[in-house]
């Protein structure tokens, strides 16, 4: 039988979680004297006030959270953020509309980096930081954050973990969950304030380099300027935001090895290989196109195929240049990435490499079976044989995606009839990754679609973010029944 008690106790402490980092806002609107102060406040109190609400009643509720707990608690958890993470927008007078605040909000915790801001530079200090932290906690995952805490309730948090924990095969650090949560933390703000100072020697503002670290490492792509990374035209910035990218893009379990000194467990790790191998190949064929397609020189042709590259395949979603603008090969290719998506373990959404690795490696055994139909020819992943359930847990998931993607273009066409901009739009949705193709490009936003089209999205955010089977399993009759 489902545990409601608990559901509702760790959704009210989590939401206690989120009030208090709204008070950190606050404390940025008042160093820079802004106006949204209050707005923050009244945000916090009426979070943790509800979040406290949600506790006091169930505070010895049964401490088992099972399989369809987890799954639950993750589903809503992001819904109810969003819900109350976008109060200082509506205070505050930002983005006055629930459903436009609520797609900001929710793009925000998905790292997603769909916008519908076009005076992102008149917004106050103390939103522009709500709007990157959001993204900041969004990235390693809120469930992951409360697995640090939570067992300090008495809570376990395996199942959470489990569910949230981007990728086919959760990587444990350490064989305590709450102290696995607390490694990536340690990591996550070590790259964070790694890439704050440097951001910061390059030239951007202390609070410029904050926010965009925030964005980096967690793939999310929110920027304080209209213009993103392309603001600042500096070629410095540009390699540092690569970098970190690139590292918020692959598996944080690799991180942790590197930093510990295993550095050939790094080498010989094949997701990371073909991770580095799409994002160079990737780059030396938009660099070829933009040398013959346009007038820029070597070095700025190849920072910015580069950082386009990195960028979508991350699913970060920052931008230099306005892709829209090149050659529609290079766009196609650039379209392409759209459904890559980072390594497991990564901040990053997408379909993740490993996916991708295991099905072009079944399918190429696939032909090898037929040629020797009495031969054992297992899938072989990092010199260890993967199990059918895998394969089939990866094939389901590729199926599902893309019927959930082209039924999406398809509902989304009545909203935004432009297939160009259909297809873009629901792509960036789902794979979590910013902007989109046509009027949702790197130089538009998201701001005149309809308000149904805008709730649609979200969903898909969310859709993306936990990867499909985490919501699409809430609505399976077996998962209500006792």
């Amino acid at each position: 039988m489902l545990n409601v008690k608990i559901v509702l106790k760790t959704l009210g402490f989590l939401l206690f979680v989120e009030g208090f980092f709204m008070l950190l806002s606050l404390l940025v609107s008042l160093i820079y004297e802004g106006t949204d102060a209050l707005a923050f406040l009244y945000s916090a109190l009426i979070s943790m006030g509800v979040g406290t609400v949600a506790v006091i009643p169930f505070r010895n509720a049964k401490k088992d959270i099972g399989k369809r707990e987890g799954f639950l608690i993750v589903s809503l958890v992001w819904i109810i953020f969003s819900f109350f993470g976008s109060l200082p927008f509506i205070l505050s007078g930002s983005i006055p509309s629930l459903t436009d605040a609520f797609f900001e909000t929710m793009s925000g915790f998905t790292t997603t980096g769909a916008s519908v801001l076009s005076n992102i530079e008149t917004l106050p200090h103390g939103i522009l930081f709500w709007r990157s932290m959001t993204h900041w906690l969004g990235g390693m995952g809120i469930i992951v954050l409360s697995l640090a805490i939570l067992p300090l309730f008495g809570i376990g948090g395996m199942q959470l973990f489990a569910a949230e924990v981007p990728g086919p095969t959760p990587d444990k650090l350490n064989p305590k969950i709450s102290q696995t949560a607390k490694n990536l933390w340690a990591i996550y703000i070590l790259f964070t304030l790694i890439e704050t100072i440097l951001l910061w020697i390059g030239g951007m503002s202390l609070f410029d380099a904050i926010n965009h670290s925030f964005a980096t490492m967690a793939t999310g792509g929110f920027s304080t300027k209209q213009a993103s990374i392309a603001y600042w035209d500096s070629a410095y910035i540009d390699y540092v935001i690569i970098l970190f990218m690139f590292i918020a893009g692959s598996n944080f379990t690799l991180s942790y090895c590197a930093l510990t000194g295993k550095f050939k467990r790094v080498i010989q790790d094949e997701e990371f290989k073909y991770y580095s191998l799409f994002v160079i190949g990737f780059t030396l064929l938009l660099f070829s196109g933009l040398l013959v397609s346009t007038q820029l020189g070597v070095e700025k042709a190849f920072r910015d195929a580069l950082f386009q590259v990195v960028s979508i395949i991350t699913t970060t979603g920052f931008a230099t240049a306005d892709y829209m603008l090149w050659q529609p090969i290079l766009i196609i290719l650039l379209f392409a990435l759209f459904f890559f998506g980072g390594s497991a373990g990564s901040t990053g959404g997408g379909i993740k490499i490993m996916r991708i690795v295991l099905l072009i490696k079944n399918s190429y055994y696939e032909l090898r079976r037929i040629i020797h139909p009495n031969a054992v020819i297992p899938v072989r992943y990092n010199k260890h044989a993967i199990s059918e359930q895998i394969i089939n847990n990866v094939l389901a998931f590729f199926i599902f995606y893309f019927i959930v993607f082209f039924l999406s273009t398809i509902i989304f066409t009545l909203v935004e009839p432009d297939m160009e901009s259909s297809m873009g739009a629901v792509a960036t949705c789902l794979g979590n990754i910013g902007p989109g193709l046509g009027l949702m490009g790197p130089a538009g936003n998201f701001a005149n679609v309809a308000p149904f089209g805008k709730w649609f999205l979200s969903f898909l955010m969310l859709l993306g973010r936990l990867e499909l089977f985490t919501v699409l399993v809430l609505f399976s009759p077996a998962f209500w029944k006792k």
